[in-house]
Parts: C-alpha cells; sequence; structure tokens
C-alpha cells in the first residue's frame, strides 16, 4: 500500500491507497486471469483459450497465457484504447475486434470457444476469478492489520463486480466492521440499480463513458449474489471527477492512471462519502490509458 500527505490532507482521511497501477500488465486483472488459467488441464491448455474484454482483463489473459505457453484469441471492442489493443497483440493474442454498441461480446466469445475448441476465461463472472481479484483485498486487510489499523471503509472501482466481490469477501472477513463502497461511472450505473431492484438490471443503451474499463452490460450472476450480501452502497461518479482525479493522482502521487481505474479515488475526492477521521482504502486500478488522450486530461484540453 501507498500514503500521501496530499491526499490525507485533502480528504480529512487517512487513505491507504492499493496501486494496481503498477502490477503487471498495469492492471488488477493479472490476478483473476492466473487464478483461473492455473487450474486448466493439459488438454486444455495445448487448444488455449479465448476471453473478452475492453483491454485489462485482455492484456492480462494475452500476458498470462504467454507464461504458460499457450495460445489465446481476445475479443475486444473496436474502440478500445489503442494502447490496450497493442500492448494485447504484443503478448502473443489473435485479437477479433466487435462494435461493442451493436454486437455482443459474450456470443462471439462462445461461439469461439465452441469452433476451436477453447477455453473462455470470464472477465469477472467466475468464482476463480473473484477469488484471483480478491487477493488484492486480502493484501490491503494484511497490510492494514499489521500496522496496527483497523479499516472504516474500501471504495472499489467497478464494472461486472469481479474485483468488488474479491475484495469484500476478503476485507470483510479480516475487518469485520468495514463499510464496502462500489463505485461506477455515470450512466453505468448497473450494480445500483440492480441493488435497488434486487434483481440484475441491465444500463441504458447508448450511454456514454471517458471509462472504457468500467463499461458493462449489467452485474454478472455469481458477483451479483456477493456483492447483494456484501457492500454497503454505490457511489457514482462524472467524468469530471475522474478527470479531476486523473490529475490528482499524477500531481501529488507520482502516479499514471486510467479513466476508470481513478473512479475510486475520484469519489473519495469529490467526497461521496463522508471520509473525515476515517481510515480508508481506495484501489488504483488500472493505469492503461492512451497516451495522447492522458496528456490532454492532464493538462486540462480534455
Amino acid at each position: 500500500m501507498l500514503r500521501s500527505d496530499a491526499l490525507d490532507r485533502a480528504t480529512g482521511a487517512k487513505v491507504l491507497i492499493k496501486p494496481e497501477v503498477l502490477q503487471r500488465t498495469g492492471s488488477f486483472k493479472i490476478r483473476g486471469a492466473m487464478s483461473r488459467m492455473a487450474l486448466l488441464t493439459a488438454d486444455q491448455r495445448r487448444h488455449g483459450v479465448v476471453a473478452f474484454s475492453s483491454g485489462n482483463h485482455a492484456q492480462a489473459v494475452a500476458f498470462g497465457a504467454r507464461l504458460i505457453g499457450m495460445p489465446s484469441v481476445i475479443v475486444m471492442p473496436a474502440d478500445a484504447p489503442a494502447l490496450k489493443i497493442a500492448n494485447t497483440r504484443n503478448y502473443g493474442a489473435e485479437v477479433i475486434l466487435y462494435d461493442r454498441y451493436t454486437e455482443d461480446r459474450e456470443a462471439i466469445g462462445r461461439s469461439l470457444a465452441d469452433q476451436r475448441g477453447l477455453t473462455l476465461v470470464p472477465p469477472f463472472d467466475d468464482p476463480h476469478v473473484i477469488a484471483g481479484q480478491g487477493t488484492a483485498g486480502l493484501e490491503i486487510g494484511e497490510d492494514a492489520q499489521s500496522a496496527g489499523l483497523r479499516i472504516d471503509a474500501a471504495m472499489i472501482c467497478c464494472s461486472g463486480g469481479g474485483l468488488t466481490a474479491g475484495m469484500a469477501t476478503a476485507l470483510t472477513e479480516l475487518h469485520p466492521k468495514v463499510q464496502i463502497f462500489a463505485v461506477e461511472p455515470e450512466g453505468f450505473d448497473d450494480t445500483r440499480r440492480s441493488l435497488d431492484a434486487g434483481q440484475r438490471v441491465a444500463n441504458i443503451p447508448g450511454a456514454r463513458s471517458l471509462c472504457d474499463a468500467l463499461l458493462v452490460d449489467k452485474p454478472g450472476a455469481l458477483t451479483f449474489q456477493i456483492n447483494q450480501r456484501l457492500i454497503t452502497g454505490v457511489l457514482t461518479v462524472s467524468d469530471d471527477d475522474v478527470r479531476s482525479a486523473m490529475r490528482f493522482a499524477f500531481e501529488h502521487l507520482k502516479l499514471v492512471v486510467e479513466p476508470g481505474g481513478a473512479a475510486a479515488l475520484a469519489a473519495l475526492l469529490a467526497r461521496k462519502i463522508d471520509a473525515t477521521d476515517k481510515c480508508v482504502a481506495i484501489i488504483l486500478s488500472g493505469g492503461n490509458v492512451d497516451p495522447a488522450l492522458y496528456a490532454q486530461i492532464v493538462t486540462g484540453r480534455a
């Protein structure tokens, strides 16, 4: 974990930062991908894996497959950041592009799995992927205990809910009184609306957000069951909140954080909860941002 006097002063809290931007492949996704792929049989490894992702899970699966020595096919939206597509290809994956607004990535991925005998590695709705993501929460909780700290609240960037479910499971075990807040972009608050409805609800088609890593249709079936039981609430952040958080991370933390990866920090800085005098854990979940977009954001031109 990292600490920052500037962030503590800005929020009035004692903030514990989990910098997954420094993780291999630049995001937390390598945790879940390797957790799932480590269980593949020799025959499954020979045929290879397929995944669908806007970028971070794509890179993690491609990189993990290369480490293990097996082929990978990744289905990615055509409008994903060019850096994420390039990195995925550089890790040795075959990349298949699709239109996120008119095509179904899950259907494409499952069709490829059937046609080629590939094993699907889901981005979030899988118990082994969730367990892998949960190791980030386990590390935060154990490090806090070692430092003699009790975590009052945790803020977690949320898309399909795998990271939230895994971290919530670990943190509530180690710190039973912790409040868990998922953070979603405005227009993609499917977890919040699903919790309100008591069932999974999809986002309204046509919504747009700067946070490309957090744009899913609806929560996973398994992740929703876990999060429905464990999390305190869901916070939403605007694109402007996210831009401000990315600039703060650049100026004060000296870290490059992508839009989706900055959501939890954005919620904290925008005071979506009262963090005064509390110990708050946040995760910077990814740092794979298009260089041109990043330059525009940190200079205030976007």
